[in-house]
This record gives C-alpha cells, sequence and structure tokens, in this order.
C-alpha cells in the first residue's frame, strides 16, 4: 500500500479522480438516489469520503518529498513548447487547500444525513452538494486558468441552488437572486481577464503565462487583465465591497451548507486571489499591490465585525464574522512577506475549522428550536451541553483566545503587519495592526452577546422541551471542536510541517513552471522580448469601451427612480422594523432578557451615525449592490493604472 503512495505515476491520477468522482456520483445520486434515502447518504459518503482519501495521499510525496504533481488531461502535453491542454497542477499550496475542501465537505456530508433528514427533494440537495464540493476541489487543483473559470461558474450556479435550497424560508429565494446576480458579475469579470490574458499570452496554462510574464514584464494589457481578475476574485472572496451577497446566503442557507460557504467556497477566492497575486503575475513585489490588499483586508475586517454586532439572527451574524476574518487573511496574504503569507494561510485554516464548527452550532441550535433569532433563545446550555461546549471553542478561537488556533494565527498576522511597517516606514501597516487588534476585542465582544443570548441566561418557556442533537451531528462538531484546541497548542509542528512547505511553493514560481513545463519548455517561453510582448495586443479600445459603460451605469443611477432600494431614504425610526431593515440587523427586537439586540445597546448608540451609514449601504437592493462592484472595480482599474504601470 505505501509503495502505491511513494509511485508518482499513480499518485499523479489522484487529484483528477478525486474531482471526476465526486462529479460522476452527483449524477449517480440523481438517478439511483432520489427516492432511496440509504442508497444517497452511502454514495455521497463514498464521494466526499473517498476524495478525501485520494488528497490525503498526495502528502507524502507533495508535502513529504517537496514534489509538485502535474498531470495533462488526454495525455495532451505542450507541443513545440507551448501548453495547449488541460493541465492539473498540485503543489503543497494546492494540496493545502485541496485539503481544507476535501475534509470540509467530507465532514459536512456526515453533518447533513440526520441535518437535512426532515427536509424534501433530498435527491438533488446531494447532487448540488457534490457539484459543489467536486467544483471547489476542481478550482484548486487545475493548472489552468479557463477551467479554474469554467469550476468557478459551477460552483456559483450550484451555491445559488443551494442557497435557495429550503424556498418556502422567505428569504432564501431572494437571497439567491443576489447570489446569482452579484456572482455572474464577479464570474464575468474573471472571464474578460481571461480574455485580455489570452490575447497577450495566446494560452491558458497559468505556469505558462507566469513564465511568459516573467519574461517580459507587465504592459497595460496586463495591468487590465490583472485588475479585473483582481476584483472577480474578491467577489468570490466577499471582499468589502463586494461582500453584501453573503449574509442573506448564509442566512438562507442549510447549516451544512453555510459551513462550506463559509469555511471553503469563500476560500476559492482567497487561492484564486494568491495563485493570480503570486503565481501568475508575481506582483507581490509592487507596493501598490501591498498597500491594496492590506487596506482592502483591513476595512473588510472592520466593517464585516461591526456589522455583526448588529445582528439579531444566530447565522446571520456568524456571516458578518466570516468576512470580517477573511479580511485578516487578505491583509496578511498582502504583505508579500513570508511571515505574513503564513500567518494567512495558518489564519485561512484556522478560520475553516472555528468558523465551520459555529455554523454546525448554529444549526444544531435550529435543529433543536426551530430558530436562530437571538432574541427567542437563551439558556440552551441547560437542555443542549455538549453543542455549548463545541460552541464556546469555536468562540474562544475566532476571539483570539489562548491556547485555541484563532490566538496563535492572529497572533502571527499581528507581528508581520507591524514588521512590514516598521521595515517599510510606511504608516498604513501600522494603522492595520491597530485596526486588527480593535477587530479582535470586537469579535469578542460579539461573542460574549451570542453566548448571553443563546446559551446562558433565562430559558424560554417554549423551548423547555429541546433536546441535545443526534450524535451524527455531534461527531463533525466535536472533530472540529478537537482540531481547533490541536493545531492552537501545537502550532508549531503546523508552522514547521504544513506552512513551511506552502509557503516555499508559493513563493517557488519557477519550480511551478518547470514542474509543469519542463526546464527547456519554461526557458523557450520566458524568452519572449518586451518589444515583441508589448505589441501583440493594442488595449486603448476596450479600455476606452470600460470607460463607457462606467459612465452608462452611473447615469442610469443618477436619473433613475431614487427611491429603488434605498434604505436612507426611508422616514422610519431607526427601530423600524420595514422590510429593509432586515438586511441590516435581523428580524424584530422585542422585550425579552438580556438578549443580542440589548447587550451592546450604548455601544450602538454612541455610533449610531456610522450604523445608520451602515444600514443604508446594507439596503437589501440587489441594484445598490451590483453598483458596489461596478464601482469597486473601476476604483481597483483606475489603482493598478495610477500605481503599478
Amino acid at each position: 500500500m505505501m509503495e502505491m503512495f511513494n509511485n508518482y505515476e499513480v499518485v499523479k491520477h489522484f487529484p483528477v479522480i478525486a474531482v471526476m468522482g465526486l462529479f460522476l456520483f452527483a449524477f449517480l445520486i440523481e438517478i439511483f438516489g432520489a427516492k432511496c434515502k440509504i442508497i444517497r447518504n452511502t454514495l455521497t459518503l463514498i464521494a466526499t469520503g473517498g476524495a478525501f482519501a485520494l488528497i490525503l495521499g498526495l502528502i507524502p510525496m507533495v508535502f513529504g518529498e517537496g514534489n509538485v504533481i502535474s498531470y495533462w488531461m488526454g495525455d495532451w502535453k505542450p507541443v513545440a513548447g507551448y501548453a495547449i491542454g488541460i493541465g492539473y497542477e498540485v503543489d503543497a499550496l494546492s494540496l493545502f487547500f485541496g485539503l481544507l475542501v476535501s475534509g470540509t465537505f467530507f465532514l459536512s456530508s456526515i453533518y447533513s444525513i440526520k441535518y437535512m433528514s426532515r427536509d424534501h427533494h433530498l435527491g438533488h440537495y446531494y447532487t448540488l452538494f457534490l457539484m459543489l464540493s467536486g467544483s471547489v476541489l476542481g478550482l484548486v487543483l487545475t493548472g489552468d486558468i479557463f477551467n479554474m473559470f469554467v469550476m468557478i461558474e459551477i460552483m456559483t450556479f450550484a451555491s445559488v441552488a443551494l442557497t435557495a435550497f429550503r424556498n418556502k424560508k422567505g428569504i432564501a429565494l431572494e437571497a439567491g437572486f443576489k447570489y446569482l446576480i452579484l456572482g455572474s458579475i464577479g464570474s464575468s469579470l474573471v472571464l474578460a481577464g481571461i480574455a485580455v490574458l489570452y490575447m497577450q499570452c495566446h494560452t491558458l496554462n497559468m505556469a505558462q503565462i507566469s513564465s511568459i510574464i516573467g519574461g517580459a514584464g507587465l504592459n497595460p494589457s496586463l495591468v487590465f487583465a490583472f485588475a479585473l481578475m483582481f476584483a472577480g476574485f474578491g467577489v468570490k472572496s466577499y471582499i468589502v465591497p463586494f461582500h453584501t451577497p453573503a449574509a442573506d446566503a448564509y442566512m438562507a442557507a442549510p447549516s451544512s451548507i453555510s459551513m462550506v460557504f463559509s469555511g471553503m467556497v469563500n476560500k476559492a477566492g482567497v487561492y484564486a486571489l494568491i495563485r493570480l497575486t503570486y503565481t501568475i503575475f508575481n506582483a507581490m513585489d509592487i507596493p501598490a499591490v501591498n498597500i491594496l490588499l492590506v487596506t482592502l483586508g483591513a476595512i473588510t475586517m472592520f466593517i464585516g465585525v461591526t456589522m455583526a454586532l448588529a445582528q439579531h439572527d444566530f447565522k446571520r451574524l456568524l456571516a458578518f464574522h466570516s468576512i470580517s476574518q477573511i479580511g485578516y487573511v487578505i491583509t496578511a496574504i498582502g504583505l508579500g512577506t513570508a511571515l505574513g503569507l503564513s500567518s494567512g494561510l495558518f489564519h485561512a485554516m484556522n478560520h475553516t475549522m472555528f468558523k465551520g464548527l459555529l455554523f454546525l452550532c448554529a444549526g444544531a441550535v435550529f435543529y433543536a428550536t426551530g430558530t436562530t433569532d437571538l432574541d427567542k433563545l437563551g439558556g440552551l446550555s441547560k437542555r443542549m451541553p455538549k453543542t455549548t461546549i463545541c460552541f464556546l471553542i469555536g468562540a474562544f478561537s475566532i476571539s483570539g483566545l489562548p491556547p485555541f488556533n484563532g490566538f496563535a494565527s492572529k497572533w502571527m498576522i499581528y507581528q508581520s503587519v507591524y514588521a512590514k511597517g516598521v521595515e517599510s516606514g510606511n504608516f498604513a501597516y501600522i494603522f492595520a495592526t491597530i485596526v486588527a487588534l480593535v477587530v479582535s476585542v470586537m469579535t469578542l465582544a460579539s461573542f460574549i452577546k451570542v453566548t448571553q443570548a443563546v446559551f446562558f441566561g433565562q430559558l424560554p418557556d417554549k423551548l423547555k422541551d429541546t433536546k441535545e442533537v443526534p450524535f451524527a451531528m455531534r461527531l463533525p462538531m466535536w472533530i472540529m471542536s478537537g482540531l481547533c484546541i490541536l493545531s492552537g497548542v501545537f502550532y508549531r509542528f503546523v508552522d514547521v510541517n504544513v506552512l513551511y512547505p506552502v509557503r516555499n511553493a508559493a513563493f517557488g514560481v519557477k519550480n511551478y513552471i518547470s514542474s509543469m513545463l519542463g526546464g527547456e519548455a519554461a526557458a523557450a517561453a520566458s524568452n519572449v522580448s518586451s518589444e515583441e510582448f508589448f505589441t501583440l495586443w493594442d488595449p486603448k479600445l476596450w479600455l476606452i469601451l470600460f470607460a463607457i459603460v462606467l459612465l452608462a451605469v452611473c447615469i442610469v443611477v443618477l436619473l433613475g427612480d431614487k427611491t429603488l432600494g434605498a434604505v436612507r431614504k426611508n422616514k422610519a425610526s431607526e427601530e423600524s422594523d420595514g422590510k429593509y431593515a432586515t438586511f441590516f440587523g435581523g428580524e424584530k427586537s422585542t422585550h425579552s432578557h438580556v438578549a443580542g439586540s440589548d447587550l451592546f445597546w450604548g455601544f450602538k448608540k454612541d455610533f449610531k451615525g456610522y450604523f445608520k451609514f451602515m444600514q443604508g449601504m446594507h439596503s437589501g437592493s440587489v441594484n445598490d449592490y451590483a453598483l458596489y462592484v461596478v464601482v469597486g472595480t473601476a476604483l481597483i482599474v483606475a489603482t493598478m493604472f495610477i500605481f503599478v504601470l
């Protein structure tokens, strides 16, 4: 058995088998498991468990021996020095995210068996579930940029359907629609960037594109492509101002799906950003790119946590915390330093663990009580002690308390951002460090609020018969709880055996190129003069068209109906429970014991101007949210052209 895992010719098939197996079993469930619970549950566990086992099988060769696994679909290897086939390339960075993807979906599939048992049309659910898992896994393992786009499209539409799966729930269809519109805009930005990139490089293989750009350098066309793809992947990562569909989607989707949305679907966007900046464009030596990423990360973490403090719904609060924690990751990877990348990857891993755990706990609360409204809960520690312990572990982890994993990764982030500020003499990094520390304190405050509102305090009469959730739901929660503790206590082991090879892979672009193309092909691809490269395509007409489209959008907004989706125009009082208030703070507030809406009322009162502004920005209107994406993209494009060229 061990010889098989040390045989490269055998192991190189594992990534493709894992991805295609998930897609195959998705169709098998739709055909054979639609009406038979045993068949669909068995097929789901085999598919996710098998994929996880295959990805685990790559560890000895990739992490242990430092190899990069390359596989050409249909054996379409490079011809005359150019890659024309779809290649899968798995280095330590790909494998790191592949392990997170496959492990998260496997645990979610175990949890789903009991959690989803009360729902209908479960054949469709598990089909979509496996399509989503296959697409995310394929995205992080592929070496082809267009194949990455295809996986993004599958991921987007599976996510939309799963968001709206419980379509009898009021917000589900609306949340799915928002996800569809904004997700499609993000995908379109990625596709447009890929088109420009292909016009320049005449290949879609990421290793070869990196080799060509490394030999010729950046020109206006490539900067435009980089900016478009940066914004598109930002939409998939839920970076502010592209974050708006996340809260609705996480709240409306089943908790087993919210777990993978928060744990891995948004991490797919983070992975794509790392590949874009570190591998394809090798842009982390550009100070403007560093500042842009760190600034977006700091804004994201702050807005996410302040929005979380305003929420009245358990899952919606967790959704905004997911946005906030992604801000930490983006800030760290944006530094372009070894310590920064290690801390960002560590926090990405930890976020998958503790936020997945917290969403599973929220699902357990919903399963046992039928609600996630903070003002209708309380005292559940008396009825659900095991779930309470798991929740506290997750809360301590995300809040950055020792010895849990969140403390270790956040401490590394503080150090890396501050060190970058001292080294560069740029106060922006020092300020980002202060923001990160403040956000951590506010995170702890918001989880004090949740703990009080859900698990402690007075138990409502309606919940006196509440019981602990079944073992099949508790098992994944226990596993993730254990991982939160172990990865915090043994952080040195994680750093040496996991983060070190992953960090080296991200910075080892030459090894990534030569492993996919071979030394001679890589050298040939990079042997392109700047003069020849610059004449491949003239971007002026495309830039003019982009400016015209942006101008048209602004005109429509300025001349259109000013009342559409504008909470800031609403004459209702701040305590109004009108429709759009839902998109800011959750359900109607009612008088109760010290509940989620009351614990930090003084903070919200003192900063009512800020919260009123944020309520206006989170209007619930997809028109407003789409406008944020367009304006955000325009600003990113402008920043790139002003400061990068």
